[in-house]
């Protein structure tokens, strides 16, 4: 159980070139200071877990593989070369490490595996205790040390496959841009390795979507998906319009939004349709896509309902998530997908308390996530 959670909770940010799932043939290069670190694999909120039993990423790697891959390790940087940072993450065990040899040192290792090898498997992000109770950081990047090794990695022109451990949403613009793929494997637990192998390799196909949204920079949180509307919205086909709710220098848009998450195979969703666009008082709204696996893969999918009142006698979100399906699918398969829609999903706190819900229009949503979904409006009245 423990090795098929860690396998499902992983999120697929990009697979740019189908570089994942990885083939059981030729070589890699395994890189990164997470990619052999048993006391990192259960996260800062395991208190009672035994990370001696853990299973590495190392581990994982090189037992699903057996001799059919030639494994190349290099631990490639520190989690961080910061001695403070350092000394405030090691404060319940030695999570960071601080290697002997030098950051340039331990660099040209890693390149010298990555040069010899067909793909580079970079295993980075967060110790475990860089996240949690007391635990807040001023910038929410990779430290330093491990964005030096990615910018090296990148430069070789191997495929890059990251793997990210971590607690919270991290800013990853330019991991996103320079990356081949990225799979977010949060911290996995005692069946780490195998259960990540398992992905990296294709006996899972990775269905998780994200519980929060991932900012493209610090400067943008607070970032939510259900956020309200502000008196002067952005129009996006004119993102340099002045008097607006816009940054200068950044995008309104979160890099990865809430509900996101890829797959080794695709999904095609068909347009919104309803069973009525005029309803009344406690009647049911049926709201229906066809989804179709049109991928090579067999596959899962979180379809998403997401409703907006789009007026109120108190302000209501812009969405909100109102229920989802996982839906497995074969290549090239379809299948109907319905969501059943009561006042109940309508219902608000209003001024005075009370737990109701007021007429009017209603935006009807269903996509892959919070930021890619197939609309409609409906009108109801009491």
């Amino acid at each position: 159980m423990a090795r098929d959670l860690a396998a499902k909770s992983c999120v697929l940010l990009k697979n740019d070139r189908q570089a994942l799932p990885l083939k059981k043939s030729g070589s890699i290069a395994l890189v990164g200071p997470l990619a052999d670190s048993r006391i990192n694999m259960n996260g800062t909120w395991a208190v009672s877990g035994d990370y001696r039993i853990a299973v590495t990423i190392k581990e994982g790697i090189e037992e699903a593989v057996g001799n059919a891959v030639q494994v190349r390790y290099a631990k490639g940087a520190n989690i961080t070369d910061d001695p403070e940072m350092m000394r405030r993450a090691n404060v319940f065990g030695e999570q960071v490490v601080k290697d002997a040899r030098t950051p340039e040192a331990m660099i040209e290792e890693a390149l010298a595996q990555a040069n010899a090898s067909d793909v580079v498997v970079a295993v980075v992000g967060e110790a475990a205790d860089m996240s949690g109770e007391a635990s807040s950081r001023t910038t929410i990047g990779l430290p330093e040390s491990q964005k030096a090794l990615l910018k090296a990695l990148a430069g070789t022109g191997k495929p890059v496959v990251m793997v990210l451990l971590t607690g919270r949403p991290l800013t990853l613009e330019w991991e996103n841009d320079q990356m081949t793929a990225i799979l977010n494997i949060w911290f996995g637990g005692m069946e780490t390795g195998h259960g990540i192998a398992d992905v990296l390799f294709g006996s899972v196909n990775p269905g998780g979507k994200l519980t929060t949204t991932f900012p493209r920079s610090v400067g943008q949180i607070p970032i939510y998906y259900n956020a309200r509307n502000t008196g002067r919205p952005q129009d996006v086909s004119r993102p340099n319009e002045k008097f607006r709710s816009n940054y200068l220098d950044e995008s309104n848009l979160p890099l990865y939004p809430f509900g996101y998450g890829l797959s080794y195979t695709t999904f095609a969703y068909s347009d919104l349709t309803m069973s009525h666009t005029q309803i009344s008082g406690q009647q049911t709204l049926t709201a229906s896509v066809t989804l179709t696996n049109t991928g090579l893969y067999d596959g899962s999918e979180v379809v998403q309902l997401y409703l907006r009142d789009m007026a109120g006698s108190v302000t209501r979100p812009l969405k909100e998530l109102k229920g989802f399906q996982k839906i497995f699918l074969k290549a090239g398969e379809s299948r109907t997908v319905s969501f059943n829609i009561t006042p109940e999903h309508l219902k608000f706190y209003n001024y005075d308390l009370n737990y109701d819900w007021e007429a009017g229009d209603f935006t009807v949503m269903i996509g892959s996530d919070s930021g890619n979904v197939k609309s409609a409006v409906v009108n109801w009245k009491k």
